[in-house]
């Protein structure tokens, strides 16, 4: 009998892995996975922003000269190399709209007096389009530190200007228990592996919704059109129906490892790329920081919540003749799905809420709902086992009794049987 659940998974396996539609959506998910992951690397390419010049901003003084001079000295300061002022003379704008015309300045900032603030002038800028958020974000602060040197250099030293310009120290503390056992080690890393976990709870959660709903679809669909060419009357008699159902399951499973193998491939390989490499440095990351305790927990619920999600699949899909009833079919069990993740990606911030909690203990959210406590938040390790026995004990269950429904769903024809139906033709046959 082991060699027929082999057999069923070899063959599902190989069947589904070599057709057009696997690989042409696992070449386009790559691709897309590729050009995600460059984006804003793509984007500085095509703008010409990657040419390591700053973008040049026009500046029209008039009568407001000190406050241009101020301006220039606080960003020779301040160092920044993204931006860079340029000052131009008289008080004709026209030079300076060309030269944005041309290309060669970003936009120019024109100062005027304003009556009600006789302290500092009124400052507009002009360029195409709408200012960006950075060069906005820039510009708010040079000006506000500028004004402020203003207002106060004849009553404040250089010194005590500088210490009002500079930002106050704040930070957070952590005094929970996990943070008291770890105070020892050090506080960047510790920060650093925060944000990891983020990303690798990020990442599992879209992983297990999207290949949870994708291989879900495809074992229904599979049944469904086994079940409508009537190769299941032959298939039923030779091969038990648990063996039957959990060799599609697992074959299934197997092709979308495949493709997660192929996307982490995809994916290391772009992180290695020298503009992703150089982002991850600025951000003082590396792979180093990755909590091997987080990914393993993540994928021991990755893998469970797959085969108790597939098992239901399986049984829908028994119970349909036709494939074009199947979408209607699974819409309970892919409100499932989404509920799992909408909660997940929810409470990815608030870990320690009674709802994630509570969720966490219920095997249809658990893959999602414990994984953003252990990744998050705080989760004793008996906590995780119980959440984990809970759900293998419900693939069990489910798996008994979708092999019940399928054994009996499958040579069922016409219309959807009832539960009426399915509950009495379901007494007669054993698995």
């Amino acid at each position: 009998m082991n060699s027929n659940l082999g057999t069923i998974i070899g063959f599902t396996f190989k069947n589904k892995v070599k057709t057009k539609s696997f690989l042409i959506t696992t070449l386009v998910l790559a691709i897309l996975i590729t050009i995600g992951m460059n984006l804003p690397y793509l984007i500085k390419q095509f703008s010409g922003g990657d040419d390591g010049q700053a973008k040049q901003i026009g500046l029209l003084a008039g009568s407001q000269q000190a406050a241009v001079v101020e301006l220039q000295k606080y960003a020779e300061a301040a160092g920044n190399k993204d931006y860079a002022f340029v000052p131009y003379e008289g008080s004709s704008e026209d030079a300076l709209k060309q030269d944005v015309k041309d290309g060669k300045l970003e936009g120019y900032l024109k100062f005027e007096e304003d009556p009600a603030d006789k302290s500092f002038p009124k400052v507009v800028y002009a360029g195409k389009g709408d200012m960006g958020q950075s060069l906005g974000t820039y510009l708010q602060g040079a000006l506000q530190n500028v004004k402020t040197t203003m207002i106060t250099k004849d009553s404040l030293t250089a010194e005590q200007i500088a210490a009002l310009n500079q930002p106050v120290s704040f930070r957070s503390m952590d005094i929970s228990d996990d943070a008291k056992a770890s105070s020892g080690g050090d506080t960047e890393k510790n920060r650093n592996q925060k944000i990891m976990n983020y990303v690798t709870v990020y990442f599992l959660m879209i992983l297990f919704f999207s290949s949870n709903m994708m291989t879900g679809n495809m074992i229904a669909a599979e049944i469904t059109a086994e079940k409508s060419s009537r190769i299941m009357e032959i298939l039923i008699t030779s091969v038990k129906p648990l063996h039957q159902m959990f060799g599609k399951i697992i074959g299934i499973f197997l092709v979308g490892l495949v493709q997660i193998a192929a996307f982490g491939v995809v994916i290391g390989a772009n992180l290695m790329l020298p503009n992703n490499v150089g982002m991850l440095e600025e951000f003082h990351l590396s792979l180093s920081d990755l909590n091997m305790e987080v990914l393993l927990y993540g994928l021991a619920f990755y893998i469970f919540g797959y085969f108790l999600f597939a098992v239901l699949y399986a049984a829908i899909g028994s119970m349909v003749s036709r494939t074009e009833e199947l979408g209607q079919a699974v819409m309970p069990i892919t409100m499932l799905g989404l509920a799992a993740f909408y909660i997940g990606i929810f409470s990815i911030n608030t870990p320690g809420s009674m709802l994630i909690k509570v969720t966490s203990f219920i095997p249809f959210t658990a893959p999602t709902a414990m994984l953003v406590r252990i990744g998050m938040g705080e989760a004793p390790v008996w906590q995780i086992l119980i959440s984990l026995a809970l759900l293998i004990v419900s693939i069990l269950v489910f798996g008994w009794l979708s092999a019940k429904i399928y054994r009996t769903g499958v040579l069922m024809y016409g219309k959807r049987p009832s539960l009426k139906e399915l509950r009495k033709a379901m007494k007669a046959y054993k698995i």
